[in-house]
Parts: C-alpha cells; sequence; structure tokens
C-alpha cells in the first residue's frame, strides 16, 4: 500500500497527548502542508495562529467545551480565514480552510504526531472566547483548531467503507 494512503487510512482523532517537545521544523512543514491545500481559484483565504505559549493553550482549553485536551497539546495550529480577501475566498472560506485543516491533521500523522480537530465555527461563544484569548481581527472567522502533541493512545485504522453512504450513478 502507498505510503500517503496509509497515512490518511490511519489517521485518527487523538485525545490524549503525552509530554514531549513539538520543534519549528515540524510545525513549519505542518503550515506547509496546509498551504498546499487546494482553494478556489487559487484564493487562499487561510491564516494560521501557531500557539505553543502553555499559559494560551491552557486558556484556549478552559474556553473550548471540547477541548480539555488542550491542556496535554504541545501544540496548537489555528485554521482562519479571511472572507474579505475576495469574491471566491467570501464564498468558500469555509471549504479552502477545512481543506488547509485536513492537510495539517494527515501532515501530523505522517509525522508521528496526533491531532484531533477542534471546531469553532458555528459556535458564536467558542468563537467569541477565541477571539478575545488570541486577539483575532473582527473581519477574520475562526473555523477550527488542531491540536497536536505526542500521542498517548493508539487506535486502530478505520477499515472499510461506511455502509450505506455510497450511491452510484444517483441517489
Amino acid at each position: 500500500m502507498n505510503d500517503m494512503i496509509r497515512t490518511i487510512l490511519s489517521r485518527r482523532s487523538i485525545r490524549r497527548f503525552r509530554p514531549g517537545e513539538v520543534g519549528e521544523e515540524v510545525i513549519s512543514l505542518l503550515l506547509q502542508c496546509a498551504c498546499a491545500a487546494p482553494s478556489a481559484a487559487n484564493s487562499r483565504p487561510w491564516h494560521f495562529i501557531v500557539v505553543t505559549d502553555r499559559q494560551v493553550l491552557d486558556r484556549m482549553a478552559d474556553a473550548h467545551p471540547y477541548g480539555k485536551m488542550l491542556f496535554q497539546a504541545q501544540l496548537a495550529i489555528v485554521v482562519c480565514g479571511d472572507p474579505t480577501k475576495n469574491d471566491y475566498a467570501a464564498r468558500y472560506w469555509e471549504e479552502d480552510c477545512s481543506a488547509a485543516m485536513q492537510n495539517i491533521l494527515l501532515g501530523a500523522t505522517a509525522l508521528g504526531l496526533g491531532s484531533v480537530w477542534l471546531g469553532v465555527k458555528h459556535s458564536p461563544e467558542r468563537e467569541a472566547a477565541m477571539r478575545m484569548i488570541l486577539s483575532v481581527p473582527d473581519h477574520i472567522a475562526i473555523m477550527g483548531i488542531a491540536a497536536i502533541g505526542h500521542p498517548d493512545e493508539e487506535k486502530e485504522p478505520h477499515r472499510g467503507i461506511d455502509e450505506g453512504v455510497v450511491h452510484r450513478d444517483r441517489w
């Protein structure tokens, strides 16, 4: 099996992290993965907030009801979008930033790290809290958070195709 396919199929949401450093070279690789994502008309509406400060990670963990793993994570990459960048960004920033987020998660898996995607966009309370903690400008939308670290749990790779979700030629 090809390495890329193996990485995709083995990616799991990891919510427990053990101590260990995530270096700048790894962070740079993850950001390169994010920026390699496709975007509508190559508009690239994304912005990334890299968080390694323990106090900031802890504040984020306190503010996000499902973000308690941030207390253990060594790194968070907050994926944001600028819907004011152009017409394409206004319409497709969520898809574009979701592709960037997926690339971050896959990159983390390929590098032997664990990660989980924490939703922010569709929760006004979460978005307001993260906007305040991270000083995000008003015109920038916060899509989600990738909590990243050295995994302290193992999960089996995904197997097969979900039953009942594939339709051929028509619904």
